[in-house]
C-alpha cells in the first residue's frame, strides 16, 4: 500500500486502549554541588513537566499517527486523576473511558533529572486488582464504546491493576461477538488470560519469564519452540515478539518473519513497546500484510529510542521511513 494512502486510512480509525494509565512527572534543574547533609546531589530546580505514561502513552501514539483514540481505565478522584484528565484533552485523547475512583489513587512516577542525568525515580501507586464495582463500571464503558464502533482494542498491561481476568474475558467476548481485532502488550501477571486474541506482543524477556524457559535467542529451534508453546495456551491468531537489538519476529499460522533492527543512535528505550503496539495495531486495522506490520512497527519503535523519555512517534518522520524502507529488501 503507498504510504500516503496509509496515513489517510489510519485518519479514519477509531482505537480503544484499555490499561494502566500514569502520570509521568518530570522535576528538572542543574547539579553544580553536593549536598553537604548527605553525599547526594544538589539539584537546581528548574522546570516541572507532567507526560502521558502506561496505556496513556499508547494513546497519545494513535492520536500522533493520526488516528482517534479512547482511553479506558481506572483512576483516582484525586488531584493527579484531574491532571491526567486535562492532558488528555489537551492531547486530543478521548477520556470517555475513565473511571475516577474515591477508593483509588492515580499512579505518578516522578523522575528527577539532573544534568540530563535521571538521578531518583519516585512511584505512588496502588497496585491491587480494581474493585469489583470499579470493574463493573469499566466494563459497561467499554461496552458501550464498542458499541458505538471502534476499529480495534489494544490491551496495555502494565500490572498496576486494571486488567483484571474477568475484565479481559469480558471484553474479548464483547470484540469475538463483533468482529474487532484485539492486540495486546503484556505483562507476567496476566499473560495467559488473553485467549484467542488477534495478536499478542511480549517482548523476549517476558516470553522467557511467562513460559518460564531459558534460552538463547541465537537458538532459533528453542525460541520458535517457546513461541509454539504460547500459541498452544493461547490460541492467539498472530505472535509478534520484540527482540531488542535482535529486531522483531512475527508469526501467523502460515508465514513467519524475521525482521533485524535498524542501526540507531539509541538514547532511551523507554516507551519503545508503546510505539510498536500501537503502529502495529493500526496496520493490522489498515489490512496490510504481516511482514509488513512487523517492519513498520519496527521501525517505529527504533525512532521513538533515539530520543530521550518517553515519547511518541512523530507521523511524518515514520512516513519518510517507510518510503524508505519500502526501498530496501530486509527481513526473511
Amino acid at each position: 500500500m503507498e504510504t500516503d494512502l496509509l496515513f489517510k486510512q489510519f485518519k479514519h480509525k477509531r482505537i480503544a486502549i484499555v490499561g494502566d494509565v500514569m502520570l509521568d512527572a518530570y522535576l528538572i534543574g542543574g547539579v553544580t554541588r553536593i549536598s553537604p547533609e548527605a553525599p547526594v546531589p544538589i539539584v537546581g530546580l528548574s522546570k516541572k513537566e507532567n507526560r502521558l505514561g502506561g496505556a496513556a502513552n499508547v494513546a497519545l501514539n494513535i492520536v500522533s499517527l493520526g488516528a482517534q483514540a479512547v482511553i479506558c481505565s481506572v483512576v483516582g478522584n484525586d488531584v493527579e486523576g484531574g491532571e491526567l484528565i486535562e492532558l488528555f484533552e489537551k492531547e486530543g485523547v478521548s477520556a470517555e473511558g475513565i473511571i475516577q475512583s474515591h477508593d483509588r489513587k492515580t499512579t505518578v512516577k516522578t523522575r528527577v533529572i539532573g544534568n540530563n542525568q535521571q538521578l531518583l525515580r519516585i512511584d505512588s501507586e496502588q497496585t491491587n486488582n480494581i474493585s469489583t464495582s470499579e470493574e463493573t463500571a469499566l466494563i459497561t464503558k467499554i461496552d458501550a464504546l464498542i458499541e458505538s464502533g471502534v476499529d480495534a482494542v489494544i490491551f496495555e498491561d502494565y500490572n498496576k491493576g486494571v486488567l483484571t481476568p474477568t475484565l479481559i474475558a469480558s471484553v474479548l467476548k464483547k470484540c469475538k461477538e463483533k468482529n474487532i481485532p484485539t492486540t495486546v502488550d503484556p505483562k507476567k501477571d496476566n499473560f495467559f488470560a488473553y485467549k484467542g486474541v488477534t495478536l499478542f506482543k511480549p517482548n523476549l524477556k517476558e516470553l522467557k519469564e511467562g513460559l518460564n524457559l531459558s534460552f538463547s535467542i541465537q537458538d532459533r529451534s528453542a525460541f520458535e519452540n517457546a513461541v509454539s508453546d504460547l500459541e498452544a495456551k493461547l490460541e492467539n491468531e498472530n505472535t509478534f515478539i520484540t527482540l531488542s537489538e535482535h529486531g522483531v519476529f512475527i508469526k501467523s499460522k502460515t508465514e513467519k518473519h524475521y525482521i533485524p533492527a535498524h542501526i540507531r543512535n539509541i538514547a532511551d528505550v523507554s516507551g519503545a513497546g508503546d510505539t510498536v503496539i500501537s503502529v502495529a495495531t493500526l496496520c493490522l486495522t489498515a489490512g496490510l500484510p504481516l511482514f509488513q506490520v512487523a517492519a513498520f512497527a519496527n521501525l517505529a519503535g527504533g525512532l521513538v529510542c533515539e530520543k530521550s523519555g518517553v515519547v511518541s512517534i512523530e507521523k511524518e518522520q515514520l512516513a519518510q521511513e517507510i518510503r524508505l524502507l519500502e526501498t530496501e529488501n530486509i527481513g526473511e
